[in-house]
């Protein structure tokens, strides 16, 4: 699976997924790192089919009422260490890749994950 990685989030998170085989992209990747726009990283999850991850609430607006991006992952946690986020991730991440099988949004909190 494809995934871009919002600025809020940790590199690391990225790192990770890579390790389970996916293709990720940080905001630190692209050309305006982490102030790149909002609407850029739609147009880039839209163009390359791939999953925003992302605590940002706009992002679930944009969804909703512009159909962007391709498809998220809304974190809905208060601040947690990487560590726990981290965690998370590993514990989850073969729930999350399927359930965007059926869906585009995906919100995972630090105790359930909830597809709409």
């Amino acid at each position: 699976m494809k995934f871009i990685v919002d600025a809020q989030l940790p590199r690391k998170l990225s790192y990770l997924l890579q390790e389970y085989g996916h293709d990720v992209i940080h905001t630190l990747d692209l050309p305006s790192q982490n102030l790149t726009k909002d609407s850029y990283i739609n147009q880039l999850s839209l163009d390359e089919k791939r999953v925003v991850i992302s605590k940002d609430l706009d992002f679930i607006e944009s969804l909703l009422i512009s159909n962007k991006p391709y498809k998220l992952l809304a974190i809905s946690m208060g601040n947690v260490t990487n560590k726990v986020l981290l965690a998370l991730f590993k514990k989850n991440i073969h729930i999350i890749v399927s359930a965007f099988e059926d869906t585009r949004l995906v919100e995972m909190s630090d105790s359930e994950i909830i597809v709409h």
